[in-house]
């Protein structure tokens, strides 16, 4: 096999959860380019239709399933509908989660609990999901943050807990299901890139944090993390599983 063969996914089936905008949208686009055809779980179903043609118009089949991560019969339904379009499932991105940037004195325990419902909560269900239909070579990929390994100067207590809990939940996963059931599980920790959640971000803060990224920029290019989810999912990345992958310029070591 070479060197590019690797990278290939053709015959691979991939499930994206958070697929109805922003980084979601690049990682089915980039699975789907590599090969993989896509089921996408979102809750706003009707955002699904433009990532459902993106993947489609790359010559690959798409399936949209409305999909709320917090409900784990959702998370069975998403992959069950997969199971029954495509036959199998290969890859999880893990990819849906919400921020919050609450002060800690403030944040009431329903906003802390609905991101780490959302974060960490939803991240097990759909692996637990995959995981019990998943074969031999499969990968999991959780998206996890730079704010797992660091500070960021906004007040994300919860955003940050429920990341750093990802990362264990990562290895853990790893360790039970790689020697058992042979599959990988990974986590990507992200530093600052275009999304709906750094859309929110002041301007000023962006500004203010751009010293600590070491390569120049103010925010990644997504298609770049995208390359990193097709190389985990790929052979490329067969050896690889229980790590954390940290893409974000060297805001980790700043």
């Amino acid at each position: 096999m070479s060197v590019l063969d690797q990278f290939s996914l053709d015959g691979k089936v991939a499930i994206v959860t958070g697929a109805s905008s922003g980084l979601g949208v690049h990682f089915a686009t980039a699975l789907a380019e590599a090969g993989a055809d896509v089921a996408l779980g979102a809750r706003r179903i009707d955002r699904l239709g433009e990532t459902s043609a993106a993947v489609e118009a790359l010559g690959r089949r798409a399936l949209a399933v409305t999909t709320d991560v917090t409900v784990p019969d959702d998370c069975e339904a998403l992959v069950a509908a997969t199971l029954e379009k495509f036959g199998r499932v290969d890859i999880l991105v893990n990819n849906a989660g919400i921020a919050s940037a609450v002060p800690a004195t403030r944040e009431t325990p329903e906003q802390f609990r609905t991101v780490v419902d959302i974060n960490l909560h939803g991240s097990y269900w759909m692996a637990q999901a995959c995981g019990r239909v998943m074969s031999p070579g499969s990968s999991i990929i959780n998206l996890s943050s730079a704010l797992a390994l660091t500070t960021a100067g906004l007040p994300q207590a919860a955003y940050s807990a429920s990341k750093a809990a990802v990362l264990g939940l990562t290895r853990d996963l790893a360790q039970q299901w790689g020697p058992r059931k042979g599959i990988r599980v990974n986590a990507l920790a992200p530093g600052f890139f275009a999304s709906e959640m750094t859309d929110a971000f002041d301007p000023a803060y962006v500004a203010a944090t751009a010293h600590r990224i070491l390569l120049g920029k103010t925010m990644g290019d997504p298609a770049q993390l995208a390359a990193t989810v097709v190389w985990l999912a790929s052979p490329a990345g067969g050896y690889v599983t229980g790590q954390t992958i940290p893409v974000d310029g060297g805001v980790t070591i700043t």
